[in-house]
């Protein structure tokens, strides 16, 4: 994995500015730390910040090739599962390789096959590739936006990153946010909308998205999207195919030239990839696999089971690893640790995020990062298969809004009144709500119960994932690590997204047909287990620690998050028994931990990146 950014100007020599390419290349030194590489014309110039997977002796970026009077230039940031099937047809072609990497393959599939090479493509990525005659930029996401991809066209120029601080890093771009941006912040949280940037003329390169850049101006579409149709296998042909393709992406993504490992929560989808990951280790001779899980010190004093979370993790771990025989990694942080953490996610997303579940993955990936440069993760799961409670429960699927969105009305009172008239979230989220209901992918013929459950799969694979997967790439790139996620193959995505509800719940259990293809896979009373989220802490000094950070922020007349909150009823909160008030958010219940340490990421946002609001 990698990082990426570049910069188009007509007007401008470029090659008389190399120091600023070269700043906005260095912001992404955490997503490349291993190797640096700029390559600048009169009018275009990329960057790119290097981590070695495959072929580390080589594919260094960019990456340049000639054809005949042409000449390309790669930037590429992800992996391709499927490289060695596409070098041997390009063999087949004519073409002559150098290295053993993927990014010569992909250089290679664009110069053959031009823009159509995205249809050929099976991985995560996001690249740029330059056609110096045609003077043209093509950049590409994936297609479930595993790997991100921002751009701003701006003031004459075009920029792009990988992240948002790679173009915040361009001197000419101005670092404001909007009313639009403030909802994404204050209404929708980490859920964005996909395509928004929050600052002010950035964008985000949709997943499944392609653009052109020319002299022509800029041009994006499609490549990708969910399409409907009748689903022709019954439940046991199903469950076999659903295990044939999770076996088959699995393995393909168990390539690596440096150390790989797994993440093991014990629950249902790490399991199963730890399973078929060990398996193919064992098969192929490739030793013991490595796991890795994370936990709090002295959680297990503090833990109170809920709907949300029925169990603690660390029975369910040892009772894996024992079956597969891995070596584990048991990783447990302190609460001084995980409110640190909550100032340097912040500048891992750019934005605020989700406090502090952000911060225990960012502290988790740094700590595997010293053993391993590659894990796998089960990331995507429920998403796809409906393991969320909102998919079981009537009060949200009769909720005209987004089921993560239930308890906007208390966020709401949360607000200025100020804030509250600009941005109008609760009209803000029920546009964005409509918007993506109006691109639901129907199949005529479905009853009003299969139709809801088709809508509550697209908000979710649509809107909530991208969130997670954001997530996931960012708090691990920032300490260098790649994740890899199976469960975001489109093949399996693609087949999974038109098996009917009906068999999707077999066994009258969420996830009932993934549980049905891991039979056989793992221990009975692992593939039965009652969905678990990522887990949090419950130590009370966390509380503390955070309600004391919120109460010096309240205490600074000079604070930017002032104008944004009601600070009596925030203050009111924090001087009392936070612990006793929550509500659903975004999958968990936020109680006063969590929403103390948004507002305190918040007013760290506004003030590190010294954010203009107009």
């Amino acid at each position: 994995m990698c990082g990426i950014t570049g910069w188009i100007d007509w007007r401008k020599d470029l090659t008389l500015y190399p120091s600023i390419l070269e700043n906005m290349t260095e912001t992404l030194i955490s997503r490349g730390p291993d190797a640096s590489g700029t390559w600048i014309s009169q009018h275009c110039a990329l960057g790119h910040r290097r981590l070695c997977v495959i072929d580390p002796d080589n594919g260094s970026q960019p990456m340049i090739r000639k054809q005949g009077d042409n000449t390309f230039t790669l930037v590429y940031n992800g992996e391709l599962y499927n490289a060695l099937e596409l070098k041997r047809e390009l063999e087949q072609r004519g073409h002559v390789f150098q290295t053993t990497c993927d990014t010569e393959v992909l250089l290679v599939a664009f110069i053959e096959w031009g823009r159509d090479c995205v249809d050929r493509l099976n991985g995560i990525f996001a690249f740029a590739a330059w056609n110096d005659l045609e003077q043209s930029l093509f950049l590409v996401r994936d297609r479930l936006g595993v790997k991100p991809l921002f751009y701003a066209n701006y003031s004459g120029m075009f920029l792009f990153g990988s992240e948002p601080k790679a173009i915040l890093a361009h001197p000419d771009f101005k670092t404001e946010v909007g009313a639009e941006g403030l909802a994404e912040i204050f209404a929708l949280g980490p859920a964005r909308t996909p395509g928004h940037g929050i600052y002010r003329n950035l964008f985000e390169l949709k997943p499944g998205h392609c653009m052109i850049y020319d002299r022509n101006g800029l041009t994006t579409k499609a490549y990708w999207k969910l399409e409907s149709h009748a689903h022709p296998d019954d439940i046991d042909t199903t469950a076999a195919r659903i295990a044939e393709l999770l076996k088959d992406t699995t393995e393909r993504q168990l390539v690596s030239d440096v150390p790989i490992c797994s993440l093991l929560s014990g629950g249902l989808d790490s399991s199963a990839l730890t399973a078929l990951a060990a398996n193919h280790y064992k098969e192929t001779g490739k030793g013991i696999l490595h796991t890795y899980s994370i936990d709090y010190v002295d959680n297990n004093k503090h833990f109170k089971a809920n709907a949300f979370q029925p169990n603690s993790d660390a029975p369910w771990i040892k009772r894996m690893t024992e079956f597969l025989g891995t070596e584990h990694h048991a990783i447990e942080f302190d609460t001084p640790d995980l409110v640190e953490s909550l100032k340097a996610v912040v500048y891992a997303r750019d934005t605020p995020g989700m406090a502090d579940v952000d911060g225990s993955l960012y502290l988790f990936c740094k700590e595997i990062k010293k053993d391993a440069t590659v894990a796998i993760s089960g990331e995507a799961a429920d998403e796809i298969f409906g393991g969320y409670p909102w998919f079981h429960r009537e009060d949200a699927l009769k909720a005209n809004t987004f089921p993560w969105s239930l308890s906007l009305p208390s966020r709401v009172d949360l607000l200025s009144p100020e804030l509250v008239d600009w941005i109008k979230p609760a009209s803000y989220v029920s546009d964005r709500y409509q918007q993506a209901l109006a691109e639901v992918p129907r199949l005529a013929g479905e009853n009003e119960q299969q139709n809801r459950m088709r809508e509550m799969s697209y908000l979710n694979i649509t809107r909530f994932m991208p969130t997670l997967l954001d997530r996931k790439d960012r708090m691990s790139m920032a300490v260098g690590l790649e994740v890899r996620v199976p469960f975001c193959d489109h093949r399996l995505v693609e087949y999974v997204w038109n098996i009917p509800w009906e068999i999707k719940t077999s066994g009258d259990r969420e996830k009932g047909i993934l549980r049905k293809a891991l039979s056989g896979i793992l221990p009975e009373d692992v593939r039965t287990r009652k969905k678990s989220p990522y887990p949090k802490t419950h130590n009370p000094n966390y509380l503390t620690a955070v309600r004391k950070w919120v109460l010096e922020i309240l205490d600074d007349r000079t604070s930017p998050l002032l104008s944004f909150i009601d600070v009596d009823k925030i203050r009111a909160l924090a001087s009392t028994d936070s612990s006793s008030f929550n509500f659903p958010w975004f999958g968990q219940l936020m109680t006063g931990p969590q929403l103390f340490a948004y507002l305190a990421q918040v007013d760290t946002w506004l003030r590190t990146y010294r954010v203009s609001i107009r």
